[in-house]
């Protein structure tokens, strides 16, 4: 199955004008447009090569990120890996965004000059339960969560990032950090990001009807039972799978498909648990209208 056999219709979840749009961005990265505001949830668009993020540093591609990236009013980082938050310092500078998640998201981001005043710390507020803010119409439950043990049963770069006296820094010292799911309330929806393929069993989201879930699909096959355990936990109305390209590979080339995926078992496993449920991915740069 190859991931454009279960792309959603551009008009499948359509219910309405209501200004609300939702765009993948690419990997784990969507922006949630309303109204004119927009919240960007780990936005990467740089897409360093594979090469240049073993040899070297790496720093975030300005004219690609302000190709793709008009505006935005807040970045949700759900952890601290590069290709979660590499681009997100840059994004708050020339934006004016405020920046939520951990405290090695928001030390990346004071290091680059960000206000303190525009740097929410959510760990620091409640890294052990839900923590509720708002950003003008957006209403934002962080439920703490886990990185899945993707690499041999480890998860990569454990811990936190903790001296930025270096930056552009190598991929190794985007230390994971605390890692956050995190659900989106606007215009009457809730939309659930999971930036990492695995969650916490000792915690659950305050709100368990969801409009759509966008999940992680990287290394989904590492972390026992992630469909049945998600699913015990919130009851989408639909999934949007991502974080399954090759984020390695150039922004104009499209999304492709990363090795050993599993794209079709993921499906399937996911209609198993869910009958009823409607599962798509979105090319990458596409919209939905919710």
């Amino acid at each position: 199955m190859r991931p454009r056999d279960i792309e959603f219709a551009r008009d499948e979840l359509k219910s309405g004008d209501q200004g609300l749009r939702l765009r993948w961005l690419g990997t784990a990265g969507f922006a949630i447009e309303y109204q004119g505001w927009v919240l960007l949830i780990d936005p990467y668009l740089t897409r360093a090569s594979l090469g240049r993020c073993l040899l070297s540093s790496i720093e975030p591609d300005l004219p690609t990120i302000r190709r793709y990236v008009a505006g935005a009013d807040g970045i949700v980082c759900g952890h601290s890996h590069f290709d979660h938050v590499l681009d997100v310092p840059a994004i708050a500078r020339f934006t004016g965004a405020r920046v939520f998640g951990s405290t090695s998201a928001v030390t990346l981001c004071r290091a680059a000059g960000i206000a303190a005043d525009r740097l929410h710390d959510v760990q620091a507020m409640g890294d052990q339960s839900e923590v509720r803010l708002e950003l003008g119409p957006f209403e934002l439950r962080f439920v703490p969560s886990e990185h899945s043990p993707l690499l041999g049963g480890q998860v990569p770069y454990p811990g936190d990032i903790t001296d930025c006296h270096q930056v552009p820094a190598r991929m190794g010292d985007y230390r994971c950090g605390a890692v956050f799911n995190v659900a989106v309330t606007v215009a009457g929806r809730t939309i659930y990001h999971t930036g990492s393929a695995n969650l916490r069993d000792d915690v659950s989201p305050s709100i368990r009807d969801i409009d759509l879930l966008l999940l992680c699909v990287a290394g989904w096959t590492a972390t026992p039972r992630l469909v049945e355990r998600l699913l015990s936990k919130v009851s989408p109305e639909a999934v949007l799978l991502s974080h399954w390209d090759n984020f390695f590979s150039p922004i104009e080339r499209g999304a492709r498909l990363m090795p050993a995926i599993k794209l079709p078992q993921l499906v399937d496993e996911l209609t198993r648990q869910s009958a009823d449920l409607r599962v798509g991915t979105l090319p990458l740069l596409g919209e939905l209208v919710l």
